[in-house]
């Protein structure tokens, strides 16, 4: 598993942004404000086509409840959850954004710990 997520700046302010506005959990905030101090921050164009970001289709498995479902990643305006587009602060995206293919992720949702496999990464043109 990735030692550090990758993320562009964009993507590493609207977390910020988001942990400042206490949008998430006391667990999440920890786990958040952990990653993004080990964060890897590079331009967009330099962003590997294997890492979870905005406007990336992205299939996860879901090992807790064992599980596998396919999210499309999106900026916060354009998110329509009838049409599976995911905010890319929602709970789920803030746990795999910045994670690669094969990463394996425990993350403190609300609702309690779960572990998620990120399957697949293709790039979304909406």
């Amino acid at each position: 598993m990735s030692d550090h997520i990758i993320v562009t700046t964009g993507i590493y302010d609207a977390i910020k942004d988001t942990l400042r506005r206490k949008k998430v959990s006391i667990q999440e905030e920890n786990r958040l404000s952990q990653e993004l101090r080990k964060a890897k921050q590079v331009l967009r164009r330099d962003l590997p086509a294997d890492i979870v970001t905005v406007n990336r289709k992205v299939t996860l498995k879901d090992h807790t409840l064992d599980l596998e479902h396919e999210y499309i990643f999106v900026p916060s305006t354009q998110a329509k959850l009838k049409k599976n587009k995911h905010s890319i602060l929602s709970d789920i995206a803030l746990a795999v954004v910045g994670y690669k293919v094969g990463d394996v992720i425990e993350w403190p949702f609300k609702d309690g710990e779960r572990k998620i496999e990120i399957l697949k990464v293709a790039p979304w043109e909406g």
